[in-house]
């Protein structure tokens, strides 16, 4: 399924979250959303799933709106926030069983097929999650949302905590996800080194609207104009690329990830 925003806006208070976005991301496609902290990323993520209203614009996955068929649309996406908790005395399997018939989704080895898609070992889903690692968790969540095989995936800085193992492992996943299904997946991520490795499309956003978009040899390409190091040391791919936009964007120059 694709996946469009157009001419987005939202505002908490005195704050602009969205700010006339516009965003088109491609069925099948693994797409990284970049962006400094306060950028919207999360925001954008929140209206797409429905958890949130835009306060102007369209939000469409599939080219059904956001807004008006929200609950429809939710039964084709799955969303892990960045911050995800689970009740501590549950063992992985209730959890999962738990999320299931909340979905209304038969019982029919999709659990199994989840654990097994994100690599959770068999004895660790009969285990109290309150023993979990954090990687664990991270791979928990992200079965829960894999229960309903979604057509869309939006993953909220999946990797955050995580050892380089942890991040590894992850990377192993959303690729057999990438080869096994159709899905389209949409993630953000402060690594720049793993939106380089993993997606084929990327967005930078700042202030709340989209200031570069294309793949990422095309973003890198747009640095090489300026070869001028920060003052850190030379700049290089898609972390150079970033600098450079955001800063013409009308923020300071910042560090990133490698």
């Amino acid at each position: 399924m694709n996946v469009n925003a157009t001419e987005v806006r939202k505002t908490y208070d005195d704050v602009t979250a969205l700010d006339g976005l516009s965003l088109s991301i491609p069925s099948g496609s693994t797409f990284g959303i970049l962006g400094t902290n306060g950028a919207g990323k999360s925001t954008l993520f929140r209206l797409l799933v429905g958890h949130d209203r835009p306060d102007d614009g369209t939000l469409a996955v599939g080219g059904a709106d956001v807004t008006a068929e929200g609950h429809r649309i939710r039964e084709h996406v799955g969303y892990l926030p960045e911050r995800v908790g689970f009740p501590p005395a549950l063992t992985g399997r209730e959890v999962l069983a738990f999320h299931a018939t909340v979905r209304g989704l038969p019982a029919d080895g999709r659990i199994d097929r989840a654990v097994d898609r994100v690599g959770l070992e068999p004895a660790a889903v009969d285990r109290a999650v309150g023993g979990y690692s954090n990687g664990m968790q991270r791979r928990l969540g992200l079965a829960t949302v894999l229960l309903p095989d979604p057509a869309v995936l939006i993953l909220d800085e999946p990797t955050a905590g995580l050892d380089p193992r942890g991040v590894d492992e992850f990377h192993r996943i959303v690729g057999r996800i990438n080869d096994e299904t159709d899905a389209t997946v949409v993630f953000c991520s402060h690594a720049l080194a793993e939106v380089e490795r993993l997606c084929d499309r990327v967005a930078v956003l700042h202030d709340g609207a989209v200031h570069a978009v294309g793949t990422v040899d095309d973003i890198v390409a747009a640095a090489d104009a300026d070869p001028t190091p920060s003052e850190h040391g030379s700049r290089t791919g898609l972390r150079a690329a970033f600098h450079d936009v955001v800063t013409a964007a009308g923020a300071p120059p910042v560090e990133v990830s490698r």
